[in-house]
C-alpha cells in the first residue's frame, strides 16, 4: 500500500533500532519529515544519517526531554503530526535481571514503569496541545501480547495493558478536535533471534515490516475513522498463548 505523508512531521521513540527504525525508514521514503528519538546516540546516529532522518538523544523516562524533542520539532518543521512510541521492553529481559517477577529489585520495577508506560503518557502529554491547535494530529501507542494474554512477567503485561485506557481515553478527548489515538499489539516479531521461539497458530514470528505495515496504516489518511482502537498483529497467539501448530 502507498502511503503520502509529505508535510507530516512523526516523532518516533526507540527510533534506533528494530521497528522503530523500520517505521522512520518507510515514513522518510514516504516523504514525512522523522525525528527519531533515541537513548543510544552512537547508533541513533548511524541510523538516521542512513535515512537522512533528524534525530535527538532523549531519555523517555524524563518529561523534560520528551517535551523538549516535541518543541524542537514543531519549531523546525511547524507541525507535530505522527507520534509513535515504540521505547519499551520486558524489564528483566532488558535489564539482565535475571530474577521472575516475585524477585525483581523494585528499580527494575519502576524502570519497566517509566519506560513502557509513563513515556507514552508523557509523550501524549506534551503533544496533545499542540496537535489540538492544529486540528489534527495521530499518537499511536505500541502494547504487546503479553498485555491481552498475560505472562510471567507480571509488570510487564500490566505496564503494557495500560496502554489500552491511555488510547481509548485520549481518542475520547481528541476526537473533536481531529486527534486520533491508536495502539497496535504486537505478538512475537522477529527483533531478536529469541522471537523466533514463541510458538503462534500460524507457526512462525512476525516479520518486522509486517508490525510496521499496520502502524503505517493506522498513521495514515487511510485510517481517518479508526479511533481508539487496539490492532492486534499476533498470528493469533491471543487465541491460545502457550498453544501453537
Amino acid at each position: 500500500m502507498d502511503y503520502d505523508f509529505s508535510c507530516r512531521t512523526a516523532l518516533i521513540t526507540g527510533a534506533a533500532s528494530g521497528m522503530g527504525f523500520l517505521t522512520s525508514k518507510c515514513l522518510r521514503e514516504s516523504g514525512a519529515n522523522v525525528v527519531m528519538l533515541d537513548v543510544d546516540e552512537k547508533t541513533l546516529t548511524e541510523k538516521a544519517d542512513e535515512i537522512s532522518a533528524d534525530r535527538l538523544v532523549c531519555d523517555v523516562r524524563s518529561y523534560a526531554e520528551i517535551e523538549k524533542a516535541v518543541s524542537y520539532a514543531k519549531e523546525r518543521y511547524g507541525s507535530v503530526d505522527i507520534t509513535i512510541s515504540y521505547a519499551g521492553g520486558c524489564p528483566s529481559r532488558v535489564l539482565n535481571a535475571g530474577k521472575a517477577f516475585n524477585d525483581l529489585p523494585i528499580d527494575v520495577l519502576d524502570w519497566g514503569v517509566e519506560v513502557n508506560f509513563r513515556a507514552p503518557l508523557y509523550m501524549a502529554r506534551a503533544v496533545f496541545n499542540i496537535m489540538r491547535e492544529q486540528k489534527r494530529g495521530v499518537i499511536i501507542n505500541i502494547a504487546s501480547i503479553d498485555a491481552l494474554t498475560g505472562s510471567g512477567a507480571a509488570d510487564y503485561s500490566a505496564e503494557k495493558s495500560g496502554l489500552y485506557g491511555l488510547t481509548r481515553s485520549i481518542a475520547l478527548m481528541g476526537a473533536k478536535d481531529g486527534i486520533r489515538c491508536c495502539c497496535v499489539t504486537p505478538g512475537p516479531v522477529l527483533t531478536r533471534p529469541a522471537m523466533a521461539n514463541m510458538r503462534t497458530p500460524m507457526g512462525r514470528a512476525a516479520e518486522v515490516q509486517e508490525l510496521v505495515d499496520a502502524v503505517l496504516f493506522l498513521c495514515s489518511d487511510k485510517a481517518s475513522y479508526i479511533t481508539g482502537e487496539n490492532l492486534t498483529v499476533d498470528g493469533g497467539r491471543q487465541c491460545g498463548a502457550s498453544g501453537g501448530y
